[in-house]
């Protein structure tokens, strides 16, 4: 059975000079499941993220979709060789929006130092978006305005837990 995420890579972040890829993994409700910052788009780094993925969800999925980088289908060869592989132009559309707020960022000029700071941010913000990520077309307007608010609560609890 297992679950079905797309896969992103085509976003680099120009980090003092130097490219780096940011890939991203995004589940078929779109919520983002991971990302991770490297400085190559090869068979090796697409294994990386992979396994990675998989050791944090602990089920193999049912399909993957994905843009059309090859070294995805080579690493998925290697460690999942049953699993059906989707490569479209307009499948992965669900993750390449995850990428939104990294180029916000960007454009306000709030500029990343380091890699590290690059992949905390991602990190984190994928984590964070999740929690106020509500499918409105789903509730009604009283249902969402509570989810809400309860998301806001649970966000401030966190927040002051962190600070004290």
């Amino acid at each position: 059975m297992g679950v079905k995420f797309p896969c992103a890579t085509r976003l680099v972040v120009t980090i003092k000079g130097k490219r780096y890829w940011l890939w991203r993994t995004v589940d078929a409700n779109g919520y983002v499941l991971d990302a991770l910052l490297q400085s190559r788009r090869n068979k090796r780094a697409a294994l990386r993220l992979m396994r990675k993925l998989l050791k944090r969800q602990g089920t193999t999925p049912r399909v993957i979709v994905t843009d059309k980088l090859r070294s995805y289908g080579a690493a998925k060869a290697d460690l999942m060789p049953g699993v059906e592989h989707r490569s479209h132009k307009g499948l992965n559309n669900r993750a390449e929006n995850s990428h939104l707020p990294l180029r916000r960022r960007e454009r306000r000029m709030m500029r990343f130092k380091s890699a590290r700071q690059c992949q905390r941010f991602v990190s984190v913000h994928g984590q964070v978006a999740n929690l106020f990520q509500l499918h409105r077309k789903h509730l009604s307007a009283a249902d969402h305005r509570q989810l809400r608010a309860t998301a806001m609560t649970t966000w401030r609890e966190i927040a002051l837990s962190t600070v004290l």
